[in-house]
């Protein structure tokens, strides 16, 4: 079976998949300092909730866009699932997709899975507008290959720097209002990190259009993307698996090199 792991900047997802079928998936927080032992622990109790232990696991990739964690996420694989994991963004990873950026190695290892994972279920230009850390509406041309994006900052990330600068304003949860009008503090600061967000996703989303100049598909992923496509017409789809998904059609365009380790 095969373990993919997607380590963004504020979650990590663990998958177990059994050829095209997921037999597990797990959310924990990303910790920078967690260390390949530790991963063990978390994840030994929860395969075994699914009737699962770490000899049934003999393949692993890794999508990571925090350097930090990757010395000891390539170590857990190493020691627990033994196996070479594939990391993308590493040399000899093929992802089948051409990256038409000024520097591709700079590219965000999500992005570029997304991207993978987006051409193969949908046709033609894409905007895949993934709802994380940061919000990031990254463009796939009609042959699948990457052609850059935009980088905005996360809902939950506006929220807190609100809080942080401005000393009478408190912490709020992110959510729809009833009245775009505040009648307290609370109140209107939601109702402009709600809807200022919906107006930053459709305002971008039409630039990008705009300036792209071809009919395009929208395709909303991350934890955050659900109340936000509820609000706006301009995301066609709703993909939360998009990720992982694309972890494993890079898996399987890769896996003609055996990465067992002997011994």
């Amino acid at each position: 079976m095969l373990l993919a792991i997607d380590a963004g900047n504020t979650n990590i997802v663990f998958a177990v998949f059994d050829g095209d079928e997921m037999r597990a998936e797990w959310r924990a927080v990303t910790e920078t300092t967690r260390t390949a032992d530790e991963y063990a622990v978390l994840l030994n109790p929860l395969l075994q909730l699914q009737g699962l232990t770490f000899s049934d696991l003999d393949a692993a990739i890794i999508a990571t866009v925090v350097p930090q964690a990757l010395f000891d996420l390539r170590l857990f694989c190493r020691r627990y699932v033994k196996c070479e994991a594939l990391v993308v963004g590493d040399a000899d990873v093929d992802l089948g997709i051409e990256v038409h950026t000024d520097r591709p190695s700079a590219v965000g290892a999500d992005r570029l899975v997304n991207a993978v994972a987006a051409h193969e279920r949908y046709k033609g230009a894409l905007i895949v507008v993934d709802f994380g850390t940061a919000t990031t509406f990254d463009i796939v041309d009609e042959n699948g290959n990457y052609e850059g994006g935009v980088i905005a900052p996360g809902v939950n990330v506006s929220a807190e720097a609100l809080h942080q600068a401005a000393a009478m304003l408190p912490r709020v949860a992110v959510g729809r209002t009833q009245n775009v009008i505040g009648k307290d503090t609370v109140p209107a600061m939601q109702s402009g990190l709600f809807w200022g967000y919906v107006g930053l996703i459709e305002g971008l989303i039409t630039r990008i259009k705009e300036e792209y100049g071809k009919p395009m598909t929208v395709i909303g992923t991350g934890g955050l993307a659900t109340p936000f496509h509820r609000q706006t017409q301009m995301i066609d789809h709703l993909d939360h698996d998009l990720t992982i998904r694309g972890l494993i059609q890079i898996y399987a365009r890769n896996a003609k090199t055996p990465r067992a380790l002997k011994g």
